[in-house]
């Protein structure tokens, strides 16, 4: 572990300080770095006018099953808060007529890490587009046909889409708000927040046809299975669920919170709620993805090998460490034929992050980005790349102009 790695291990356990600290590391070291504002054949995608365009996380895709139609959100301000009660705008861009665009709706939930989970609905990925949304004071879903321009307003938010287009799987986004500052929302209040682990679900599942829901999974649930002494005092939430391709078991992570520590597990589960496996437990585990029904890349912690990435096989004690040379946090994700895997990194002591392609053993910078101060800490803009449906491009957010903005890298 290299000595700025082992000063962010310490100040994880003050994360006010860290927070004071790593700005002054920051500031200090670019003062003295080669000043760079991007590199690569980087094309941008969204308008230069003023106002902040992104998609949100690494694990969904903007493009429809042509490629030709990319979807994103457009804000008037991301620098003030995560997870604003301002309107954005849900905007369909033409990538065939010079990057076109036309406004399909807009949402009043969402935040600046994974937008208003926005996507394509499965299987088709082509005529319908599934989103969160704050109506009638309530969290809800929308699934809006573009052909027809007709809606289905479900009574839950959505958080993972299975691949068939049939359910969805999602959690409590107030809480999350409040425990995890850019990935919750704001529109109502936590109900729980008196509680450290709430006896009321966690996870529930919701049928996108007929719009009927079932709890599946409990805070307490979640602290009962396998109960470490850390959990008792602690404060629970779970987050990042993220269905298999088959759309049989899910993951998520569970963490607590116990004196300024926090621990983090990877859990896999049947979509009944049945058959929890523990799956990950050396106390973190960060961003992963699933390469098939079966196998999930994760950058987590061994105990026997440190920090780093690793390809788990699920319901099994096997595993394989992965990248050696990249040892920080990114977030990965196989290409469709599941031949390469793109990741990122966070912005470097010169503010400056990398998008890596990996081929094999073969490690490949195709892009770096400048990141300007004021998109910091919760703030802040990764770059989450994903892939078209085809493989052969990659898109990301990013702030090197300025503002928010989509772009896009080709893969040769």
């Amino acid at each position: 572990m290299g000595v700025e790695q082992k000063i962010n291990s310490v100040l994880n356990k003050a994360p006010a300080i860290k927070k004071i600290v790593k700005k002054a590391y920051q500031v200090a070291m670019y003062a003295i770095s080669p000043k760079l504002k991007s590199e690569g054949e980087i094309v941008k995608i969204t308008p230069k006018d003023g106002m902040e365009y992104f998609f949100g996380y690494y694990d969904k895709s903007p493009w429809d099953i042509s490629g030709r139609y990319m979807l994103c959100l457009r804000a008037k301000d991301t620098t003030k808060d995560v997870a604003p009660n301002e309107e954005a705008e849900i905007i369909l861009i033409d990538t065939k007529d010079n990057n076109s665009y036309k406004v399909l709706g807009k949402t009043k939930t969402w935040n600046v890490q994974q937008g208003c989970m926005l996507q394509w609905l499965g299987p088709d990925y082509s005529e319908r587009i599934i989103y969160n949304d704050f109506r009638d004071s309530k969290y809800c879903s929308v699934i809006l046909n573009l052909k027809s321009n007709e809606e289905l307003v479900l009574s839950k938010p959505v958080y993972s889409v299975s691949e068939n287009g049939k359910f969805a799987l999602t959690l409590d986004f107030s809480r999350l708000h409040r425990l995890r500052k850019g990935y919750g929302y704001s529109n109502l209040p936590d109900y729980t927040k008196n509680e450290k682990c709430p006896d009321e679900p966690c996870i529930w599942y919701l049928n996108l046809k007929n719009g009927d829901v079932k709890p599946l999974l409990r805070y307490t649930d979640f602290k009962n299975f396998e109960n470490k002494a850390s959990m008792n005092q602690a404060e629970h939430k779970v987050n990042h669920i993220m269905l298999n391709p088959s759309g049989d078991r899910f993951m998520v992570l569970h963490r607590w919170l116990d004196k300024k520590k926090k621990y983090t597990r990877l859990v896999t589960v049947n979509v009944d709620g049945s058959k929890a496996f523990n799956l990950s437990d050396d106390d973190m585990t960060s961003h992963c993805f699933w390469k098939n029904d079966k196998e999930i890349l994760a950058y987590a912690r061994k105990k026997e090998y440190g920090d780093g990435y690793y390809l788990m096989k699920d319901e099994s004690c096997d595993y394989k460490k992965m990248l050696p040379q990249l040892v920080f946090d990114g977030h990965p994700s196989y290409s469709p034929n599941k031949k390469l895997i793109i990741t990122d990194s966070y912005p470097n002591r010169s503010r400056v992050s990398s998008l890596y392609l990996i081929d094999k053993d073969e490690i490949k910078t195709v892009a770096k980005v400048f990141a300007p101060f004021k998109y910091d800490n919760d703030l802040r803009c990764d770059l989450h790349p994903r892939w078209n449906r085809t493989g052969d491009k990659i898109c990301f957010d990013s702030v090197f102009e300025g503002k928010r903005g989509l772009y896009i890298v080709e893969v040769i």
